[in-house]
């Protein structure tokens, strides 16, 4: 099996010194649902898809067309794109999903690339935190109003993102928010998205249609998790 994770363009895209955000589920559904939010909010288009033989084999049937469940948007007037994924993908991909996303960002000379990942619910706690692979990115952390995390662990492809980022000079900003860790999560989706539109200009939420969007969203990746659950368990033995 090639373990390879392949990235098919579907034109010629440019993005210097634009933004990339990772759309890949962590713990719950609001970065996903964030990212879905901003794709039809801000004009997004189809660009490209992200696949793999260690993928599990799903088709995500939208307005009866099929997708692949993992895809790229780009917004070309505002150089941003958004790797959007329905798949919540195996810790053993992490670091090459991470390290394929990094590689496409430098090839593209991508300026930022804005990641996020939940943590449980505090009681009385609802900041968004911020933490940076370079000096630049902690800056832009704090010109955005967010505190900077100074200690602690960031798991996943975020936290490969931001070890990678460091080695290469790649700002990387990952965004530390507050969830329950169930869906649909309105409300940590739509503080992730009002957090992200201060860190990218050009990119913003509709917040009045989210909630509907956020319901949407949580249906379909649940049901493409539910239909990859036993294929990856399969895969993964």
């Amino acid at each position: 099996m090639d373990s390879k994770i392949k990235i098919k363009e579907f034109g010629s895209i440019n993005l210097e010194k634009g933004y990339l955000i990772d759309g890949f589920p962590s713990a719950g559904f609001s970065s996903a649902i964030a990212s879905e939010s901003m794709i039809k909010t801000s004009q997004f288009k189809l660009a490209g898809i992200v696949d793999s033989d260690n993928f599990p084999p799903i088709s995500v049937i939208k307005d009866g067309e099929p997708n692949y469940p993992s895809r790229i948007f780009v917004n070309e007037e505002s150089r941003v794109a958004i790797f959007l994924s329905y798949l919540t993908l195996d810790q053993s991909l992490h670091k090459m999903t991470a390290k394929t996303m990094l590689k496409w960002a430098q090839e593209h000379k991508i300026g930022l690339i804005v990641s996020s990942i939940a943590i449980k619910l505090s009681e009385g706690s609802e900041e968004m935190i911020g933490i940076g692979s370079t000096e630049s990115a902690r800056n832009k952390v704090k010109e955005a109003g967010l505190r900077v995390l100074e200690h602690g662990t960031v798991p996943g492809i975020p936290g490969t993102l931001l070890n990678e980022g460091r080695l290469v000079g790649q700002d990387v900003i990952v965004l530390i928010f507050q969830s329950d860790g169930k869906g649909p999560d309105f409300k940590s989706s739509a503080q992730l998205c009002a957090a992200i539109s201060k860190l990218i200009p050009g990119v913003s939420c509709n917040i009045s249609s989210l909630q509907q969007e956020a319901e949407k969203a949580e249906v379909m990746i649940k049901e493409t998790e539910e239909e990859a659950k036993h294929l990856r368990d399969s895969m993964y033995r």
